[in-house]
């Protein structure tokens, strides 16, 4: 399935993406490939493979649950947009 630019230039607007002329060309293909391939893949019979199936292998060993120390709270907060009194600062839902 074959990709307009118009159709590109339709997902990049819904993406909110700023694209150049080369970079939609670049996506319309990229894009067309991607949706080709899945078209390939929805001929595939499925129909004896059960909806649960799966190619890992029935147990997998887990590791073990143990505690690990936390993060300390300057490092939290430190790539907030806005934090006060060692917490998160958001603005209010209500009003």
């Amino acid at each position: 399935m074959s990709l307009t630019l118009a159709e590109v230039e339709h997902i990049a607007r819904l993406a909110r993406l700023e694209l150049s002329e080369e970079e939609k060309t670049r996506y319309r293909e990229q894009l067309s490939a991607i949706l080709d391939y899945a078209a390939r893949l929805r001929e595939l019979d499925t129909s004896r493979i059960a909806p649960t199936a799966s190619v890992l292998a029935e147990g997998l060993p887990l590791r073990e649950d143990e505690p690990a120390p936390g993060l300390d709270v300057s490092e939290v907060l430190g790539n907030a947009p806005q934090a006060e009194d060692g917490q998160f600062r958001v603005p209010p839902i209500l009003e």
